[in-house]
């Protein structure tokens, strides 16, 4: 049995998120949206490829004009206005046209290249969100957010498009690489930091079923996560305000991830940035030391890295400075006043990023005690 949850936007009705055990009500889905006459393109990479889109493209079979795939590489660095050209080639010699549709099938850069493509191919056509992983589901495939990187700088050209549809196979968790899937566990453990102490609560109390990858309770896990980014996102659609909550541990994470050549998973990254940002708050007198500790201890037990070694923390500031949430010149730096509840701040200064840095940075034996 399926669950729904509507997205509004502008206060309307939006958007629909499906949540199933498995793929066998996407093809009734599509139906609804008017497929018959329709092209339809699956954007995927080349390891989900073999794992959903023949499944995919069975149930599509008899109910749209064609079908057909375009696959790329697996990984961020090929979430570019290069592989989106590739994209543009495909989709004209297809003879794509502005009543056609485009689905996103995999993780997040499939789910941010495929909406930015939907949303400048022919002025924007229609796409829908099929997450496979556990970031993808938790965070990036809600909320209309589409983008690539530039020159190795996080979702630099982007575009905000909102999806017909997020259909969520939590089933397809289970195929998940272990690193892959505790990396998406970090927006999971970032939504109950900012937004709902009840459900970080939630979190810790579920542990073990969380790590054993138990279908209720994965099932239950991503749709409470959901609930909380569809209360933001709803609020404030294209971040002018409160949206911006949702950047908790993302400036100084995209940063270290940047630094790293990609070569640590976004999720560590923003497990570290949530680490360092709650450092700071603890600096600014919102979180006590004891907070800040416990919410540092909290991504061990879901194999999330506290620290990092082999970077430069004056390179991570300098990177911090490019970061896309720059205000007139100022960070608008996201703290936690308490667990559940985060603050936007524009009075964090270098001094405390740097110091943050340092706090995180494990190298000849240093680390925070």
């Amino acid at each position: 049995m399926s669950q729904r949850m509507t997205i509004n936007y502008n206060k309307k009705p939006c958007y629909d998120i499906v949540f199933s055990q498995d793929f066998e009500g996407l093809s009734e889905e599509l139906s609804a949206l008017d497929i018959k006459t329709r092209r339809i393109c699956i954007f995927t990479d080349n390891i989900v490829e073999p794992l959903y889109a023949e499944t995919i493209l069975a149930g599509l079979r008899d109910k749209c004009n064609k079908a057909v795939v375009f696959t790329f590489p697996a990984g961020e660095q090929n979430k570019t206005l290069n592989t989106v050209k590739d994209a543009y080639t495909f989709l004209i010699k297809e003879e794509f046209d502005r009543k056609d549709l485009l689905i996103a099938l995999g993780g997040g850069v499939v789910g941010d290249l495929t909406g930015f493509t939907a949303a400048t191919y022919l002025r924007g056509i229609d796409f829908i969100q099929v997450p496979t992983t556990l970031l993808a589901q938790a965070d990036s495939s809600i909320g209309g957010k589409t983008g690539v990187d530039f020159d190795g700088y996080k979702n630099m050209v982007g575009a905000f498009h909102m999806p017909r549809l997020v259909y969520m196979n939590v089933s397809a968790l289970k195929t998940l690489d272990e690193r892959q899937y505790y990396s998406g566990f970090a927006e999971i453990m970032k939504h109950g930091l900012l937004g709902d102490h009840i459900f970080y609560e939630w979190l810790l109390n579920h542990i073990y079923e969380i790590c054993d990858r138990d279908a209720v309770v994965l099932e239950e896990m991503v749709v409470k996560s959901s609930s909380i980014k569809k209360m933001i996102v709803e609020k404030d659609p294209t971040e002018q305000g409160d949206r911006a909550l949702l950047n908790l541990g993302h400036t100084i994470g995209h940063a270290i991830e940047k630094a790293c050549n990609f070569e640590l998973l976004h999720g560590e990254c923003v497990a570290l940035g949530c680490v360092a940002a709650a450092y700071i708050s603890w600096k600014h007198n919102l979180l006590s030391m004891d907070e800040y500790y416990e919410i540092r201890d909290m991504f061990v037990p879901f194999h999330l890295p506290i620290s990092v070694e082999n970077i430069e923390p004056k390179e991570i500031l300098r990177l911090t400075k490019s970061d896309k949430k720059m205000n007139a010149g100022k960070i608008r730096f996201i703290l936690l006043k308490r667990v559940g509840k985060a603050v936007i701040n524009t009075t964090v200064s270098d001094d405390d990023i740097l110091n943050a840095i340092q706090e995180i940075y494990f190298s000849d034996g240093h680390m925070a005690e």
